[in-house]
């Protein structure tokens, strides 16, 4: 980022195939949405092109980047709201059918296979009706693996809040997911 700042035509390029997927995958969690997270990714990357000079030597790029994905992406659910469009669950399920795919083992069988569908298309769901402001935190720590301090600084809020947000979080899923995990319990 360094080099972007300075205006180095080589850099900004080796920066997006750098952080592209994470930034992607990240909006795409949080609004279960990717043709959506793909359009805005290109506009986090905008806002950093834009925005390169502000930048702070030294600090951490991922938290900067992050920052400015998870604000976009929550200006994106409030207009949603506003407009009453909610979340697409199809969006989730195609996103984590094209994850599945490159999951796979090519060695498992059908079964397997279906079964591993099945889990992932439940936890998509459960994740999609966790409330935003969980929600950032849980795809930012658990799918993104942020440690706790960058998602502090990501979100704006303070480390002890980071902890209680995604024990929440969690718990919710584990509420929803409950029946689904008694079953697979089941012989």
């Amino acid at each position: 980022m360094d080099r972007v700042a300075v205006d180095d035509q080589r850099a900004f390029p080796e920066l997006v195939r750098r952080f592209q997927g994470r930034v992607t995958n990240l909006v795409s969690r949080v609004l279960n949405d990717r043709e959506c997270a793909d359009d805005l990714a290109q506009e986090v990357f905008v806002r950093v092109f834009v925005h390169r000079r502000n930048y702070r030597h030294g600090s951490k790029f991922s938290t900067w980047i992050f920052t400015i994905a998870a604000n976009l992406a929550k200006n994106e659910i409030r207009r949603r709201v506003r407009r009453r469009n909610w979340f697409s669950l199809d969006a989730l399920e195609e996103t984590l059918k094209d994850r599945l795919i490159q999951l796979a083992d090519s060695t498992e069988g059908r079964e397997t296979t279906l079964e591993r569908e099945q889990l992932q298309d439940a936890v998509g769901r459960a994740i999609a009706t966790v409330p935003e402001k969980y929600r950032l935190a849980l795809v930012l720590r658990d799918i993104e693996g942020l440690p706790y301090e960058e998602i502090a600084e990501v979100l704006g809020i303070p480390g002890g809040t980071v902890r209680s947000r995604i024990n929440r979080a969690r718990g919710m899923l584990k509420h929803k997911l409950q029946p689904l995990l008694a079953k697979a319990g089941d012989p």
